[in-house]
């Protein structure tokens, strides 16, 4: 497969900038799909099929490409935590998070439109709060408006003020795409990020 077959299947800004880091050519695409979990599903599964949903959603636009797709659910115990969209509901979510563990499940998949072959991982990074009071999380939330990010922060940026520690394999899966783990499934597809393409 040629290196500049690559579709990366999202709209998010903070994932295409991700890919950019391998300094491979690709397209974005938006995938429309329903994100809604279902019955008695994982966060793993949940986040695994949605990944393998976005990719298979845009074959048919696609068909002779390397689709790459990524899906987080961030929990906190038995919450799921969405995107905010607001200041209310951001300081909400960072109340309930004060002092407490966010596990973020982060799925990679590669689907080959021309052959249906599909090769999904998943990375998993637990996050630790601080115990933080109402008026740190309004600065914050004033200062980064994070109301795109599922968490209510952006690791990358201030968000990392927040934290007492990261527990994981690749900062870049906390942001949206476990890089580490996709090189791995592109080398599957035989493409080689540190050789001449």
């Amino acid at each position: 497969m040629q290196t500049n077959n690559l579709v990366l299947a999202s709209s998010s800004t903070y994932r295409k900038s991700l890919l950019k880091k391998l300094r491979l050519p690709f397209i974005c695409a938006s995938p429309d799909i329903n994100e809604a979990a279902q019955a008695n599903e994982t966060p793993e599964q949940l986040a695994l099929r949605l990944a393998e949903e976005k990719a298979r959603a845009l074959a048919g636009d696609y068909p002779e490409h390397l689709i790459i797709a990524s899906d987080q659910v961030a929990m906190l115990a038995n919450k799921q935590l969405h995107k905010p969209g607001n200041a209310a509901n951001a300081v909400k979510q960072l109340q309930l998070s004060s002092g407490a563990e966010v596990i973020f499940y982060t799925s990679i998949c590669i689907l080959n439109s021309a052959t249906a072959e599909i090769k999904s991982d998943l990375d998993i990074c637990k996050v630790h709060f601080k115990k933080l009071n109402d008026q740190q999380i309004k600065n914050y939330i004033a200062l980064e408006q994070p109301y795109n990010c599922a968490g209510s922060f952006k690791s990358e940026g201030l968000g990392i003020a927040l934290f007492e520690r990261i527990i994981g394999n690749d900062p870049n899966a906390l942001i949206g795409l476990p890089l580490i783990k996709l090189i791995h499934l592109l080398e599957a597809f035989n493409i080689k990020i540190l050789e001449p393409h």
